[in-house]
Formats: structure tokens, sequence, C-alpha cells
């Protein structure tokens, strides 16, 4: 069955669309509440998002921005917003598609159907390989195969750079630089303290390492 994020305030119109959907073999899940709907994407599997821009608490612009710096999942927007401005912007955000309210729920059903297919020939075309050490800003954990990691704040945020910066050769001066949780006179041995916490966390034998590699005379590389 094909599942969906409906992101939308509206939740007479989200039941409507929901119900039609049903009848397609389209299982809809309804967040009336954008953080709700960012938290729920990040831990439950969907095929596609539907998402209005209206929302309370935050811009739907930026919840797509949010949305695709994570996901490849199609996004189609649903507002009742037509200002050019805000399509221009809502794909240049990341949106696959603007549909402006009202609409009959047999055009978005089309429009489904469309970037699931789509999507479909992409992820045959791309198979990307699955990271062990994931991180998510929105939740602010480090998962290691899906597990998440208790970090303390100094670990999470040098093991969180190192995975932003995953391939690339980062020196200590650079951690201690961009990690706000260390403290500007820290020295090169405390950042070497704390990434062998961080390496016994993640079950890393230091002398055959998977994760994090020395680099002598610079600092540390994360691989995956």
């Amino acid at each position: 069955m094909i599942k969906i994020l409906m992101i939308e305030d509206d939740f007479e119109l989200a039941e409507i669309l929901s119900e039609y959907l049903e009848q397609f073999e389209i299982e809809v899940k309804i967040c009336d509440d954008p953080y709700l709907g960012l938290s729920t994407l990040n831990t439950s599997k969907f095929d596609l998002v539907i998402l209005d821009l209206t929302l309370p608490g935050i811009d739907g612009l930026e919840v797509c921005k949010e949305i695709r710096a994570k996901h490849t999942i199609p996004i189609i927007i649903s507002s009742a917003r037509h200002d050019i401005s805000d399509k221009i912007n809502a794909f240049e955000f990341g949106a696959d598609d603007y549909l402006p309210k009202p609409y009959n729920p047999q055009e978005l059903l089309a429009r489904i159907k469309s970037h699931l297919r789509r999507q479909s020939i992409t992820m045959q075309e791309i198979s990307p390989v699955p990271k062990d050490l994931v991180c998510d800003d929105f939740r602010h954990i480090i998962t290691l195969k899906g597990e998440p990691l208790q970090l303390t704040v100094a670990e999470y945020d040098i093991l969180r750079y190192l995975i932003k910066k995953e391939g690339g050769a980062i020196s200590r001066e650079e951690l201690i630089y961009n990690c706000n949780s260390i403290n500007e006179d820290s020295t090169n041995k405390s950042i070497d303290v704390i990434i062998g916490r961080i390496r016994t966390k993640i079950g890393e034998n230091p002398k055959e390492p998977k994760y994090i590699h020395a680099i002598r005379g610079v600092g540390y590389k994360l691989e995956q």
C-alpha cells in the first residue's frame, strides 16, 4: 500500500482527501502540526508528502526546505496561496509540484501517481548505500544502524561535525572552532579524549577503525 504524509491544518479538507485516496489503496497519515509532521517523516517511511504552506508555528516553505534537506521523497504543495513568489520559492526549496486550492481530488490522485512513477524509476537508477551513522538534527540524535547513541553534548557535536564533513580531513582546531559545546581554550588532547569516548560508544577499535580514522599531523576523518 502507498503511504502518504499529509501536513495540513485544515482537518476537514484533509479528511476529505484522505477518504478519497483510500479508495485507491493509498494510506494517508494526517499531521496538522508541522513540527509533528517533520518528526513523523523522520521516524516512519512514506512514499510522498502533501504539504500545505499556511501552517501554525512555521511557514510551509520552511517545512519544505527542511524536508528536502534530508529526504528525496516527492513533495506536492497543496496551498490556497496563489502568489507567484510562493510558487517560485516552493520549487527552489525542493517541491516537486504545486497544486493551488481548490482543486478536484482526481487531479491530486493523478499527480500522486505521476510522481510515484518517476520516483520508482529514479530509485531503480540510483541505489544509495545506507549509512550506519546518521545524524538527525531535528530530533537532535545520532543513530548507529538505526539505534540512538547515548552521547554527551560535546560527543554529539564532534560526531555530528565529522558526519557532516564525511570523507574530509578535519583538524582538531577545526573541531574546537566549529563545535559550540567545546571551549575555545580546549587543547588538542581534550579532543582526542572525546574522540576516544565516541569510539567506545560506537564499539570501534582505534587500532582497526571502521568509521573514525586518525590522520597523522592533521586530525580525524569519518568514513562509512
